[in-house]
C-alpha cells in the first residue's frame, strides 16, 4: 500500500463456502459427532485484529459471484468457498461485516446461523470431522459501507462508492465487508470472482479474465485467480475503463484499466508497469502470479492505492515512484505475505526500499544517498524515531516509520552484507515463501544464513531501538 496516497443476478446475495465430504474409510458424516467436536476460534489470534480470520479450518478457494446496482449501492452476491476442517468442529465462524445474511448451508444442507458482531456462527446438521472437505452457502446483501479510521491514512477503506461504480481496495481488515470469509492473510486461497453489473460498466478483479458478456441490461465478467491469495488483496472493482492489453518486453501478460476522465495522467501507467514488472523479476525472481496491470480509477477522497494481486489499484493516476511500490509488492506482500499484521514492515519496508532500487536503476540516485536523505531529514525528537517498526502497533501500522525505516534497515543490512549476499537473500526469500507467509524472525535467520553473520543487533538497533541510531 501506498500513500497518495438492476435486474439483479443472483436476486437476494449469495455466499457459498464450498467443501465436499472426505470421510475416512466411508464413515458416514454424522458419525464425526463420536469425536469430541468443539467451536472452531472466532478469530486466528492476531493481536492487531483478535477476530480477523477463523480457526477450525482453512479456506482453499472462494468462488465469489457478485452482483452491484450503483444507483441504489446495493450488492448482491453469491460465494464459493472451499475448506478443510483442521479438528473435529461442531460450529465455525465466517467474517462478515454490516451485510444481512438470510439464509446458511453446508453441503446443500440448511445450517443454524447466528450473528455475532461481524462473525456469523455456522452450526452444520452434522459436525465435521478433522480434515473433512465442506462447502458452505451463504444468502446475504445489502448495502456495503467503507471503513474508516486511524489505521490507512485516516482515509477511508473498503468498498468505496465512486462517480460511476465503486472502488475496492480493502487492507487490512476491509474484505468482509463484501463477501464472507476467513479475513486474514495468513489464510490464504485461490479465487473465482464473477461480477455482474449495468451495461457500459466493467468488473476488474485479480487474475485472468476468463469470460466477458452481456446479458439482458448486464454486463457480466469473471475472472480466475489461481494463485493464493489473502482476502484483503482481493477487487470488485467497477467503473467505466479503457483497457489496454498486451504483454510486457519479458513476456509477461498486461491487462490495464484506465477511467477514461484520467487517460492524459501525467504517468504512462502502461509502459511503467511493464518495464517495472520485468525489472523486479530480475531482482526478486520470477514474478509470481499469471498476469501484471492495473486499475487506475477516479476515486480522489481515497488517499492511497493498494498492491492488489496482479493488478494494483490507484485512486487516480499516481507516480512512477508509486507504481514501482505497488509493483514491488506482488513479491513482497502478495506472494510472500504476513503471518500477522505486525510483521507489516516486511511488506512496506521493502515496496520503500524498492523504490530507492528504482532510482538507482535509474541512474538518478543510489540506494545509499535515498537513505542519507531519509536520516538526514528526521532529527532524533522527531516521533519517527519512537516506533518499533516491527511490533509497530495497529493504529500505526502504515506510519511512515513503517515505510522509511524498514527501507533504512535493508539499506543497513545490504552494506553490512554486501551487495552478492544482498540480492541473494532476498531472491531466496521470495522463493522460499512463494504463496506463504512469514514473519520477521524468519527474515532475520535467513539473512544469517545466507551472509554468515550475526545480525540481531542491526535488526534491533534499526527496526526496535528507540532513538535515532548513530551512524558509524
Amino acid at each position: 500500500m501506498a500513500p497518495s496516497r438492476p435486474a439483479r443476478l443472483l436476486g437476494t446475495a449469495l455466499a457459498v463456502v464450498s467443501v465436499s465430504a472426505c470421510l475416512i474409510s466411508g464413515a458416514p458424516a454424522s458419525a464425526a459427532a463420536s469425536h469430541n467436536p468443539k467451536p472452531g476460534a472466532p478469530g486466528i489470534g492476531d493481536p492487531y485484529f483478535p477476530q480477523l480470520g477463523n480457526g477450525g479450518y482453512d479456506v482453499a478457494h472462494y468462488g465469489l459471484d457478485v452482483s452491484y446496482d450503483p444507483a441504489s449501492d446495493r450488492l448482491d452476491g453469491r460465494a464459493a468457498v472451499t475448506a478443510r476442517a483442521n479438528q473435529n468442529l461442531s460450529s465455525f465462524d465466517l467474517d462478515l461485516q454490516q451485510l444481512t445474511v438470510t439464509s446458511v448451508s453446508v453441503d446443500g444442507k440448511p445450517a443454524r446461523f447466528t450473528r455475532s458482531g461481524d462473525e456469523i456462527v455456522i452450526t452444520p446438521r452434522h459436525a465435521l470431522r478433522k480434515g473433512q472437505e465442506f462447502t458452505t452457502t451463504v444468502v446475504y446483501g445489502g448495502v456495503p459501507e467503507p471503513l474508516s479510521g486511524p489505521i490507512v491514512f485516516g482515509s477511508n477503506y473498503g468498498w468505496m462508492k465512486t462517480t460511476d461504480g465503486v472502488f475496492v481496495a480493502c487492507e487490512p481488515n476491509a474484505a468482509s465487508t463484501w463477501f464472507p470469509g476467513s479475513d486474514h492473510p495468513a489464510d490464504k486461497a485461490t479465487f473465482d470472482i464473477r461480477i455482474s453489473a449495468p451495461k457500459g460498466l466493467k468488473g476488474v478483479s485479480n487474475g485472468v479474465l476468463t469470460s466477458q458478456y452481456d446479458k439482458g441490461s448486464r454486463t457480466v465478467s469473471t475472472w480466475r485467480e489461481s494463485r493464493p491469495m489473502a482476502t484483503y488483496l482481493a477487487t470488485a472493482t467497477i467503473g467505466k475503463f479503457d483497457v489496454k492489453t498486451g504483454t510486457t518486453p519479458g513476456g509477461i501478460p498486461i491487462y490495464v484499466a484506465t477511467d477514461p476522465v484520467l487517460a492524459n495522467g501525467p504517468v504512462d501507467v502502461y509502459a511503467v508497469t511493464a518495464e517495472a514488472t520485468d525489472y523486479w523479476s530480475q531482482v526478486f525472481g520470477r514474478y509470481p502470479f499469471e498476469e501484471t496491470g492495473a486499475i487506475v480509477d477516479d476515486m480522489p477522497e481515497a488517499g492511497f492505492s493498494l498492491e492488489v494481486q496482479s493488478k494494483p489499484a490507484y485512486s487516480a493516476v499516481r507516480s512512477e515512484s508509486t507504481i514501482v511500490h505497488e509493483l514491488a509488492h506482488q513479491w513482497f506482500g502478495d506472494s510472500v505475505s504476513v503471518e500477522q499484521w505486525k510483521d507489516i514492515w516486511l511488506n512496506e519496508g521493502f515496496a520503500t526500499y524498492a523504490q530507492w532500487l528504482w532510482t538507482e536503476h535509474r541512474g538518478t540516485r543510489s540506494a545509499h544517498d535515498a537513505f542519507l536523505a531519509a536520516y538526514n531529514g528526521r532529527p532524533a525528537t522527531a516521533a519517527f524515531w519512537q516506533i518499533d517498526v516491527a511490533d509497530p502497533q495497529r493504529d500505526t501500522m502504515f506510519a511512515d516509520a513503517v515505510y522509511t525505516r524498514g527501507a533504512m534497515t535493508l539499506q543497513m543490512l545490504r552494506e553490512k552484507i554486501g551487495d552478492a549476499a544482498f540480492f541473494k537473500l532476498l531472491k531466496t526469500w521470495t522463493s522460499q515463501h512463494r504463496y506463504g507467509n512469514a514473519n520477521t524472525a524468519q527474515f532475520t535467520a535467513l539473512a544469517e544464513k545466507v551472509s554468515g553473520q550475526q545480525l540481531d543487533d542491526l535488526f534491533g538497533t534499526w527496526l526496535s531501538t528507540k532513538g535515532k541510531p548513530v551512524l558509524t
